[in-house]
């Protein structure tokens, strides 16, 4: 603790302090978000972007005697915003990773990752920084992830109409989180398709592999549902897949009418 942080928030450590004086400082223990398996996995779904965090809110330290560069529920983080950038208790922030290729530059041939590592809420306010809990993990979270404001997201509204892959338009498959390359039933993954291309949450895929042999079928890998849409990139949850999905396989979107087949 330093000796810049509020009355309140020095008030708060002293307590836990007597508390527990030989252990790190802790926040309220964790608790259950009571959130459906569904909504905390899709809330822990990776994006993709092709440009760099416009947000300078960030990760900045933890509460132990010694350095610790990664954190998990229960744990107190600071942050480096405070009462002068509007923060206030019970705010929820998003936790989240920029994750690029061999240190690539983010730009449009080569985009980045975007993990969510979790969500932290307020729990004490300074004039220049705050201490936050951690509410929810979906990775260890870790000093210089950024930070940007907290909303559940909403289950997609997949139809049940089964609509024929459109052809000679495919999308492809770039990473997943931890800059992944092969995927299963149930991951998520990025391609580069979006909006500007006739895609929307609920939308439906079926993934090819084109194993580049003259005069043959493309090989169907599986299927999947948009959960996550930008004009030129989207994520997409593997619904079905009967073989490994790869970086490079190729996705078609599903939204041909059955009365022109």
């Amino acid at each position: 603790m330093t000796s810049r942080f509020t009355t309140g928030a020095l008030a708060a450590a002293a307590i836990l302090a007597a508390a527990s004086p030989l252990v790190a400082q802790k926040g309220p223990a964790a608790t259950s978000t009571h959130l459906s398996p569904e909504i905390l996995s899709l809330a822990c779904a990776p994006r993709a972007t092709f440009e760099e965090p416009s947000t300078a809110m960030r990760v900045s330290g933890g509460q132990d005697s010694f350095v610790r560069l990664t954190h998990a529920p229960g744990d107190l983080v600071t942050i480096n915003v405070g009462k002068k950038n509007g923060i206030e208790v019970g705010q929820e922030f998003y936790v989240r990773r920029l994750q690029v290729h061999e240190q690539a530059r983010v730009s449009k041939d080569t985009p980045a990752t975007v993990r969510t590592t979790g969500w932290i809420k307020v729990w004490a306010v300074d004039d220049e920084w705050s201490l936050t809990t951690i509410t929810h993990a979906c990775d260890t979270i870790e000093i210089g992830d950024f930070l940007e404001p907290f909303a559940l997201p909403t289950l997609p509204n997949v139809s049940k109409e089964r609509l024929k892959p459109e052809r000679n338009n495919y999308a492809r498959v770039l990473s997943g989180d931890d800059r992944r390359t092969t995927f299963g039933t149930g991951d998520y993954l990025v391609i580069d398709h979006g909006s500007d291309q006739g895609i929307q949450s609920g939308s439906q895929f079926v993934l090819y592999r084109n194993k580049k042999q003259a005069e043959n079928f493309l090989y169907i890998l599986g299927e999947g549902v948009a959960v996550d849409v930008k004009p030129t990139l989207a994520t997409i949850q593997v619904t079905q897949s009967i073989d490994a999905i790869q970086k490079g396989d190729l996705v078609a979107l599903r939204r041909i009418p059955e009365e022109t087949k």
